[in-house]
Parts: C-alpha cells; sequence; structure tokens
C-alpha cells in the first residue's frame, strides 16, 4: 500500500465532476487500499478518490472512534437513493480544507446504493456522523466542496488563505 497526496484547495482538480467505475478490478481495490492508508494517515475519516487526484466514483469511509476496531467502508458508484427529512446540523471539516471548519445542515439519514469491494451490489442506511460523512464524499464526486454553501464572502476568504498558504510552502 501507498500513502496518496491529497489535494487541497483551491486546486481545480477538486472541482472535477468523477466517472464511474466501469469494472471492479484487483487495480480498483488496490487503489481503494491505498486511499484507506492515506485517509488513516491524514487523519481523517472519509476520503474520495478525486481527492487524490483520481476523477472515478470511488469513497472510502471510517468513522468508527479511536477505542473501536476500523470499520472500512468501500464506496464503488455511490448513489442515494433516499434521505431523511430530518436536518441536522454539524460542524464538518475536510482533508482538502485542512485547519477549516463550517456548521453546514444535511439530512441526518441517507438510502444508498453502491458496490462494495469485490463489485457486489449493496445497500446502505446510514444516520449521524456516517450520512453526513457519506453525503461530504459524495458532494467531492461532483466537484463540490463543503464551502461551496457558504456565503461567497466566506468561501472567498477561506479560500485565499489557502492558496496563500500553498504559495508560501511552494516558496519555500
Amino acid at each position: 500500500m501507498a500513502i496518496l497526496s491529497i489535494i487541497t484547495a483551491p486546486d481545480r482538480r477538486l472541482k472535477v465532476k468523477s466517472k464511474p467505475v466501469e469494472t471492479v478490478d484487483d487495480d480498483i481495490r488496490r487503489f481503494l487500499d491505498d486511499m484507506l492508508e492515506t485517509m488513516y494517515q491524514a487523519p481523517g475519516i472519509g476520503l474520495s478518490a478525486v481527492q487524490v487526484g483520481v476523477a472515478k466514483n470511488l469513497i472510502t469511509v471510517d468513522v468508527s472512534r479511536d477505542d473501536e476496531d476500523n470499520a472500512p467502508l468501500f464506496l464503488i458508484n455511490p448513489e442515494i437513493v433516499e434521505y431523511s427529512e430530518q436536518i441536522e446540523t454539524y460542524n464538518e471539516g475536510c482533508l482538502s480544507l485542512p485547519e477549516y471548519f463550517a456548521d453546514l445542515p444535511r439530512p441526518e439519514a441517507i438510502t444508498l446504493n453502491y458496490l462494495d469491494y469485490d463489485g457486489a451490489q449493496q445497500q446502505l442506511q446510514a444516520e449521524g456522523l456516517l450520512s453526513r460523512c457519506i453525503q461530504h464524499e459524495m458532494d467531492h464526486l461532483k466537484g463540490k466542496l463543503f464551502v461551496d454553501y457558504l456565503s461567497a464572502v466566506k468561501r472567498g476568504m477561506i479560500l485565499r488563505k489557502l492558496d496563500k498558504a500553498r504559495r508560501q510552502k511552494v516558496s519555500a
């Protein structure tokens, strides 16, 4: 397994819409394993393929707590088929927007169809943090960041600060 480089905003590659995976093969599984290792090392609870520069409908998620065994989920070509009417607001962050957080409302629960690690069709009912994490990562597959839900002023401020930090890092 390998640690992949996580792209940070405002990199244009994060705005690319991902494409469906045609075949779940050993290359896809190896890439998913690399994504999972990258997510754990970051550390994070979710990672989409586009965040590591691959515009495919692939997501890794693990919302287990530190005192629990890891419980990774591999979501290939995920599609939300139902949203709950109940909306919850939660403070979200993102590995592609390090050190920035915002309170965002999202449906509290979802029902999701996807292919698993072996390419088998699955359906999952997720709620709470798992639901939120999946919705956040699925936004990435559509080229959307959590800051896109914020006001233009707040979004612009965050993206300018990230761009400045990236330029300083490059020149150092």
